[in-house]
């Protein structure tokens, strides 16, 4: 990967390719762990969300039902990061 710079106030920026392997995008959160032999582990941070979340995401705006195959192209696309 190479070095980082460490700003006057403690800061590191990581390049934009170390966050696309991470799979984070703005806004989301990175975990650093502190490892015993000084060195640190640094991952991206899982979602947390409640499963009942999912539920109104498929829910049509009109009111008018979902076949399977739509469901399936939403879940996929979501999967995906696409919207």
């Amino acid at each position: 990967m190479g070095s980082l710079t460490v700003t006057s106030k403690g800061q590191v920026t990581l390049r934009k390719d170390v966050l696309n392997h991470l799979g984070v995008k703005p806004g989301g959160r990175i975990i650093v762990d502190k490892l015993p032999d000084g060195r640190i582990q640094v991952r991206a941070d899982q979602p947390k969300g409640h499963i009942s979340t999912v539920f109104n995401a498929l829910k049509p705006a009109r009111g008018k039902s979902l076949s399977l195959a739509q469901i399936e192209n939403l879940a996929t696309r979501g999967w995906a990061g696409k919207r």
